[in-house]
């Protein structure tokens, strides 16, 4: 998130290139992300779309990760009542959300093995 906000969308600075395109000339699914990002921190949605048609649902898979990580953090530092039944419902609830952000690069991957 702090990466996404301090590169600016304007300019094309990421520190980070894409090697798959680097490599073969033709963009992965992962593609755009970074510009992608720091459009969604600046409010500007349909350009991040522009972007990378996925942006927006793995920028949302992180940001409930660290509010998840976050209210889990606290609620562990004030009474491990129900620790348990919440680190078990978190994993689960954080696998699906994995699953459906992260669909089509794990379909990619698959495509691309088999």
């Amino acid at each position: 998130m702090g990466y996404s906000a301090f590169y600016s969308p304007d300019g094309n600075s990421y520190p980070v290139a894409c090697i798959h395109e680097k490599l073969t000339g033709e963009p992965c699914p992962s593609c755009g992300l970074s510009h992608a990002f720091s459009l969604i921190v600046r409010g500007r949605l349909d350009e991040a779309l522009e972007w990378n048609s996925y942006s927006i649902r793995v920028f949302l898979f992180f940001a409930v990760q660290l509010v998840m990580r976050i209210a889990l953090g606290i609620r562990s530092l004030t009474s491990d009542r129900w620790l348990k039944q919440l680190t078990v419902t978190d994993a689960f609830v954080s696998a699906a959300m994995a699953i459906a952000a992260f669909y089509p690069f794990l379909r990619m991957l698959w495509t691309s093995l088999f």
